[in-house]
């Protein structure tokens, strides 16, 4: 959804006109937790995309899981550093934007961001600085502030737990928690957390993979190490596009990414790609600071 920035539209008016963009926006930055500059130019790329001709791509994504919209903020980064830093990283291929390829529904890979880098840039700074720094400035603005909070929320928690257990007589003290303790070994009953346990696997549009062949492979490959299996829930007549497991073993996902951020298998000829399941991140940005940025204080 685009529009001029035109001095003669008022803020209020230009809000309204981008409302679909701003509502992504905020499921970006305050519902998945992202990072505020970086999801400004993960906006800013889609509605590139828009302009070049790919329909409706916030529209469509306003209608999806939003773990389905994480992923795609994931492989925007790829796409962005494509064209910032003409990069393809060594474990990518040019299928390795496969629920933006889903998405955009016709061609679409990373060399194409490769091909039209000079174009990329050009466009991309142009709808920064027309749409998205006026648009989403006042909400980047809110999420810098709410995370600002969090962090030292954060701080004073961790600092307040460390004066108690300090405070207390050393026969009390939890072990590991006092300079020189030795941290308690993990026992074998010891839970570790469902989240360190997860993996979240994409399926291509056109190549539908059933739960059933889910578990076969893996049962396969490394014997009974699935907890539970949660397929997209979808209609009849739909395709599951991602699906979650949780092993009963977080070594059991180790081994299976072998200490890469994305792995491409196969299952009975059909390409799937794997990665750990992150619910919620505020990751450093990698990409360079978008052009004419404002930094914490944004003049509308």
């Amino acid at each position: 959804m685009m529009a001029s920035s035109s001095s003669f539209v008022s803020q209020e008016e230009f809000n309204i006109f981008h409302s679909i963009d701003r509502q992504l926006y905020t499921i970006l930055v305050v519902n998945l937790w992202r990072d505020p500059v970086e999801s400004m130019q993960v906006m800013a790329l889609w509605l590139w995309l828009e302009r070049l001709g790919y329909d409706s791509v916030v529209k469509k994504m306003l209608s999806l899981p939003q773990i389905l919209v994480n992923e795609l903020a994931d492989e925007a980064i790829i796409c962005l550093n494509c064209i910032h830093n003409n990069l393809i990283s060594s474990s990518s291929d040019n299928n390795d934007i496969p629920l933006t390829q889903t998405l955009m529904e016709k061609e679409i890979s990373l060399q194409f961001f490769l091909e039209n880098r000079l174009n990329g840039i050009a466009g991309l700074t142009k709808i920064m600085n027309d749409v998205c720094i006026r648009a989403l400035s006042d909400l980047m603005q809110q999420a810098v502030e709410r995370n600002a909070a969090q962090s030292l929320a954060d701080s004073q928690m961790v600092m307040s737990h460390s004066i108690h257990h300090s405070l207390l007589p050393p026969k009390q003290r939890p072990v590991g928690h006092g300079v020189g303790d030795m941290v308690q070994p993990r026992t074998p009953g010891t839970e570790v957390p469902a989240d360190d346990r997860t993996m979240f696997v994409t399926f291509s549009k056109g190549y539908p993979v059933q739960e059933w062949e889910v578990r076969d492979f893996f049962f396969r490959s490394y014997g009974d190490c699935i907890e539970s299996l949660h397929m997209q829930e979808v209609q009849p007549h739909q395709q599951a596009l991602f699906a979650r497991i949780v092993f009963h073993k977080a070594s059991t996902m180790e081994m299976i990414l072998r200490g890469l951020g994305k792995v491409k298998f196969s299952i009975n000829g059909k390409h799937v790609w794997a990665r750990k399941f992150v619910p919620k991140h505020a990751r450093s940005s990698l990409l360079p600071p978008p052009p004419h940025l404002p930094s914490t204080s944004f003049r509308l």
